[in-house]
């Protein structure tokens, strides 16, 4: 009998969703308290349309969609993921297991993996926000057109988050201390940012770089956004390029991730 009423009583302690709410809560006072992480994903994309975003509104390519559209806002969106994802987000888990956070959790019934699910859904409030702003600033001050493929584009902005999260992963299993997170990130993001168009189209780049570019998560996530905001059909080799990195990274992650 005794046995029973405690483990009855283990099973009413266990956390549900308010005790997840309560700390995805605390995950955005986090967020909110890094003033680089808070600005870096909304500042950057500003920047950029500021630099970039006039010319390319007046080039029309398919559908009434300027490069502005098809181009620059995609490139601008994947940033915004991008930093979110590879730079952030690791940072945060680093220093967690750091400073023993994680450890202490995974002996309450409040398991780590809860830790997890709120950084990942305060990281897509954070990217809503985000790409919210960049949207907004373009069309008012750009006259930037919404995507023919409203759904597609939506769906590709999901998973690309998800793939820049599988890269995250990767950085947050790796690096050993919040600083060597947030370096190894932003090395990570501006090399895959570089073979992916960021600083520059990958026609630039030799055909085989370009090529390997297109099949990193962010060339193949501004390639299917581009389609999307084009109403042309998504090349569905971006589309598994994409989910490959949220695989790799999952796995990487299973295999090398330690609580502390």
């Amino acid at each position: 009998m005794t046995t029973v009423t405690s483990t009855e009583n283990y099973a009413a302690a266990r956390p549900g969703l308010r005790s997840l709410f309560i700390l995805t809560v605390c995950e955005a006072k986090m967020v909110i308290r890094d003033t680089a992480g808070l600005i870096v994903p909304i500042g950057l994309p500003l920047l950029i349309l500021l630099t970039s975003a006039s010319a390319a509104s007046s080039e029309v390519i398919v559908n009434d969609r300027t490069a502005l559209d098809i181009y620059v806002l995609p490139l601008v969106f994947v940033m915004v993921l991008g930093a979110i994802g590879i730079i952030n987000m690791p940072s945060f888990l680093a220093y967690y297991r750091r400073s023993g956070i994680l450890r202490r959790l995974g002996v309450t019934p409040a398991s780590p993996f809860m830790v997890l699910v709120a950084q990942a859904l305060v990281s897509m409030i954070q990217a809503i926000i985000g790409i919210a702003v960049a949207l907004i600033f373009a069309i008012i001050v750009f006259d930037a057109n919404l995507p023919v493929n409203i759904a597609g584009a939506v769906g590709v902005l999901a998973l690309a988050l998800a793939a820049m999260y599988g890269v995250g992963m990767i950085v947050a299993a790796l690096a050993p201390t919040p600083n060597s997170a947030v370096a190894i990130g932003l090395v990570g993001f501006l090399g895959i940012g570089a073979l992916g168009g960021m600083f520059g189209g990958r026609d630039a780049l030799p055909t085989a770089v370009g090529d390997v570019g297109a099949w990193l998560p962010v060339g193949a996530a501004v390639d299917a956004l581009g389609d999307a905001w084009a109403g042309t059909a998504i090349n569905p080799v971006s589309l598994l390029c994409l989910l490959a990195a949220v695989v790799v990274g999952a796995g990487t992650a299973g295999l090398f991730f330690r609580w502390e």
